[in-house]
């Protein structure tokens, strides 16, 4: 039988976030699901309503946190899968380096976005 591997700690901080992370996912994509395929139809949605959405604090707050954990959650993964197909030295932390630069942008663009469709101010 072959050695089991991985890049994770078993009980490391990385480990239990992105269990974590997995998590609150399954939920959140659950409550998205529900909302926008059992009480909204596709032909029922507008950009209209998805503003309207996002101007309640509570919807436009748990947007901002998915975003921000599926960011997490996906570029981690990411990462520890080709560490575990043994990436190494040079190539780890070019790899590390551009996730970590992607993420940010990504994160950027989300904010950006969410804070446009609620009427906030966008900064940047």
């Amino acid at each position: 039988m072959a050695e089991h591997y991985s890049s994770f700690r078993k009980g490391g901080r990385l480990w239990f976030w992105q269990r974590v992370t997995a998590a609150f996912l399954v939920v959140v994509l659950a409550f998205h699901f529900f909302l926008l395929h059992f009480v909204y139809h596709a032909d029922e949605v507008t950009f209209a309503l998805s503003q309207s959405r996002m101007e309640m604090w509570s919807y436009y707050s748990l947007m901002i946190l998915f975003l921000f954990t599926a960011t997490f959650h996906g570029v981690n993964g990411v990462y520890n899968a080709l560490i575990n197909q043994g990436l190494t030295g040079t190539k780890r932390q070019v790899v590390k380096w551009t996730l970590i630069a992607a993420s940010i942008i990504l994160l950027v663009q989300g904010v950006r976005t969410a804070n446009a469709w609620a009427g906030l101010p966008t900064f940047f």
